[in-house]
């Protein structure tokens, strides 16, 4: 029994856990967590090139709480929102929408939010989420998926695309500007925020307690 619940994320404690009820759940959530990233979004620090939002922190939390699979198709339908024109991004639609906003310089960090889903989730799956310390590690990993595509982006841009970019597309700021430009403005922001879901979790799941399945 310690062993089932050690793979189960948050979401698969509560409600039924199969059939039609259970598809209804997962939609339920979906919407949640898209609208939280919307939200998200909009709570802003307009820095520059990139703005500050409070994604991260729901990024992660959907991560840990949905699983891998939920956690990447929510973010996924958050992105698609926003690739079809809807001002669902941060700065949107005054810094432009759909894929014209993602090509530019925030596009890496976008990429990043669906590949740091889907690695919290799967960590959070193998019981990285019981204890402040392995959350802390699955927070970290999350912020490096995020941030490894977003600096590769905002230093590199269209360059990665070769032939294929036009001559309006987003070209970089440069290798010389990664720290200061992708990393410095947002690095102790997203500690805060790291805090914030170490000591969230592991308070979340003691009160579950015998609810867990």
């Amino acid at each position: 029994m310690a062993l089932a619940l050690n793979n189960k994320v948050l979401a698969e404690t509560f409600g039924p856990s199969e059939g039609m009820s259970r598809t209804l759940k997962q939609v339920m959530l979906l919407v949640i967590g898209v609208a939280a990233l919307w939200i998200s979004a909009k709570i802003q620090i307009a820095t520059v090139p990139v703005p500050v939002t409070l994604q991260l922190l729901v990024i992660m939390s959907i991560g840990a709480a949905y699983g891998s699979a939920l956690g990447l198709s929510t973010v996924a339908a958050y992105v698609a929102l926003g690739v079809q024109g809807l001002p669902v991004f941060a700065g949107t639609p005054e810094k432009g929408i759909g894929l014209a906003y993602i090509m530019g310089p925030t596009g890496g960090y976008i990429l990043g939010f669906m590949l740091a889903a889907y690695v919290v989730g799967m960590l959070a799956k193998s019981g990285w989420d019981r204890s402040p310390v392995s959350m802390a590690g699955a927070m970290a990993v999350g912020i490096l998926c995020v941030y490894i595509p977003g600096v590769i982006w905002l230093c590199s841009g269209a360059n990665l695309l070769a032939g294929l970019a036009g001559q309006d597309a987003f070209m970089g700021f440069g290798w010389q500007n990664w720290y200061a430009y992708g990393v410095k403005t947002f690095i102790w922001v997203d500690a805060l925020k790291l805090v914030a879901a170490v000591i969230a979790f592991p308070m979340i799941w003691r009160l579950v307690g015998d609810a867990r399945q």
